[in-house]
């Protein structure tokens, strides 16, 4: 009978595991079912346009009547009437798309306004199991709406009435093996006499590239206009967020610093309810996810008048606004910013602006996830495997809480000793509860035992332990992050299981290192947590299971040591 009740169990657990990952191919299938199909400017490895999404229509007039919702609002310090500006050249759609490429970075610009309207990572695969297909962070289509835009505003700026229609003298740059800096002009000439170059300088192997207006003043009048930077985005989902439901959900929203507060975050619920505007020195705003950003960090030198806001048609914008350049007739000025759309690395972003690098969002206890993080990255810079290296932090993070553990379990191990003493007091004292307290702390005087010692030191290390899941769900460095085995990629689950049935059964081993709970209802949920526990991190990413695993299993090895270090010593005769 036993025997065809272990094998009934066990043929249940074999079809529970396969109907789970059917389950789990199905939903991923179905998932990717859903989502609109992209369409792409950058088309794979070739700098050719695909069939275009459907762009902003390119007529000057179509916002003259100022609900031109994308602009911001230009401070008002002229009287000079604003000029209309002039389209250079009436090229088709198919011609307004200009592919830039670098060896990090694959872009498209709209000629129209001169702006991002797709910005793809070759350096980050949008799929582990497609190596030709880059990651998209910027996109202008079905999908979703998501673009870094910048012009000129005020009272001459060419953009306020209508976008600006630009020229360039190629579609299609890219940065050659010889060469570690490009630069893409983009031109356009008013009416007036007034030129204007729009630069977009990149280099190699950066993420930050320069965005700067050259205006050459050839008009018989004053010039004046505002530099303005901004990103647009739609509610659409953050791409690389866990969409199990069962994950934490990172941040996807706006951010700046200010001076008397480093790191600022909007919500798109924020930015709807209470728009943001204020005037700050230097500074940077950004729109951040999970793993990735794009930020404008305008001149350091001046202050810059920052927003956040919700347009009429529902999308976020959220950007900036530079003090007015003003150029007489016959001179020639320049005034631009950086954006920065890539990876957060927060060791390079700490180098473009202060306080960028905080965008790694570690919630309130950042001051302990940093320097994990640095301890993680040194110890990978010396084993060159992102598993292995967690599995080392690991084992250090126990070795320096080992005198603290052990306390813990030694104080675990004395209750176990003494539990049977304990039952005796409950069931002689079961009618006089104050009788049974003042029996149970007298037992505790005579065995020399604090109940509460076994707690104190497993709250003081929660905080690390908190801190560093922060950690490895915020690093990018574990996006595509290979292990061993099966294990191609440390930020998705366990495609088989493995790691969470393990961590499961560690956690059962060591609950009955433990003394059970007196309340019988207690032990009775307390037995279920191990399966609880499992069919939740069936879901988590294999960075974090991992790390799981490795701690329950060292702490499972010392409560064990300890526990039969205090039963053989109360075993021996005493003299």
């Amino acid at each position: 009978m036993d025997l065809q009740r272990t094998l009934l169990i066990g043929a249940f657990a074999l079809l529970s595991f396969m109907l789970l990952t059917e389950w789990v191919a199905f939903k991923d299938a179905s998932t990717t079912a859903s989502q609109p199909t992209a369409t792409r400017l950058l088309n794979g490895t070739e700098s050719t346009v695909a069939t275009l999404p459907e762009l902003p229509a390119a007529d000057s007039q179509a916002a003259v009547s100022g609900d031109n919702e994308d602009l911001p609002r230009a401070p008002q310090s002229a009287d000079d009437e604003p000029i209309t500006s002039v389209d250079a050249t009436a090229a088709d759609t198919e011609q307004r798309i200009v592919l830039v490429r670098t060896d990090v970075l694959q872009l498209a610009i709209d000629l129209v306004g001169g702006d991002i309207i797709e910005l793809a990572l070759p350096e980050h695969l949008e799929e582990i199991d497609q190596p030709d297909q880059p990651f998209v962070l910027l996109e202008q289509n079905d999908r979703r709406t998501y673009v870094a835009q910048s012009g000129l505003i005020g009272p001459d700026g060419i953009d306020s009435d209508a976008r600006a229609r630009y020229t360039a003298g190629s579609q299609h740059y890219e940065l050659a093996p010889d060469q570690d800096t490009l630069v893409v002009d983009l031109l356009w000439q008013g009416s007036n006499g007034v030129k204007v170059s729009k630069r977009f300088t990149l280099r190699r192997g950066d993420y930050l590239m320069d965005v700067s207006y050259i205006i050459d003043n050839g008009g018989s009048e004053r010039w004046q206009g505002n530099l303005f930077g901004q990103i647009k985005r739609d509610n659409s989902k953050d791409p690389t967020a866990d969409t199990s439901g069962m994950g934490m959900q990172p941040f996807l929203g706006a951010a700046i610093t200010q001076p008397d507060e480093r790191f600022t975050k909007f919500s798109f619920d924020d930015m709807r309810e209470e728009p943001f505007r204020e005037q700050l020195p230097g500074g940077w705003i950004a729109m951040i996810q999970h793993y990735f950003l794009s930020a404008w960090i305008p001149n350091p030198d001046q202050s810059h008048t920052y927003s956040t806001r919700v347009t009429a048609s529902g999308f976020n914008i959220a950007g900036f606004t530079s003090p007015a350049l003003v150029l007489d007739p016959g001179q020639q000025g320049s005034v631009g910013a950086s954006f920065y759309a890539g990876p957060k690395d927060q060791y390079r972003l700490q180098e473009i602006s202060p306080y960028l690098e905080l965008s790694v969002d570690y919630g309130w206890l950042w001051w302990i996830a940093q320097p994990l993080f640095w301890l993680l990255t040194k110890i990978h810079g010396l084993v060159g495997n992102w598993g292995v290296a967690i599995i080392a932090l690991t084992v250090l993070i126990k070795a320096a809480f080992f005198k603290l553990s052990a306390t813990s379990y030694r104080s675990m191990a004395n209750m176990r000793r003494v539990a049977p003493k304990m039952q005796d007091i409950r069931e002689q004292y079961s009618d006089d509860k104050t009788k049974q307290s003042q029996a149970m702390m007298e037992l505790y005087r005579k065995e020399k035992i604090n109940p509460m010692g076994g707690c104190l030191p497993v709250l003081v290390q929660m905080p690390v332990f908190i801190a560093l899941y922060w950690v490895l769900m915020e690093s990018v460095e574990l996006r595509h992050a290979p292990f061993a085995l099966w294990i191609n990629d440390l930020s998705v689950m366990d495609p088989y299981f493995v790691l969470p049935l393990l961590m499961g059964a560690s956690m059962w081993f060591m609950q009955k290192l433990n003394p059970p709970p007196a309340d019988p209802m207690q032990a009775k949920i307390m037995q279920w947590l191990p399966v609880i526990f499992t069919f939740f991190f069936l879901w988590f990413p294999a960075g974090l299971v991992l790390y799981w695993v490795v701690n329950n299993l060292l702490s499972m090895t010392q409560q064990y040591v300890v526990t039969k270090q205090i039963e053989k010593g109360a075993a021996k005769p005493k003299a």
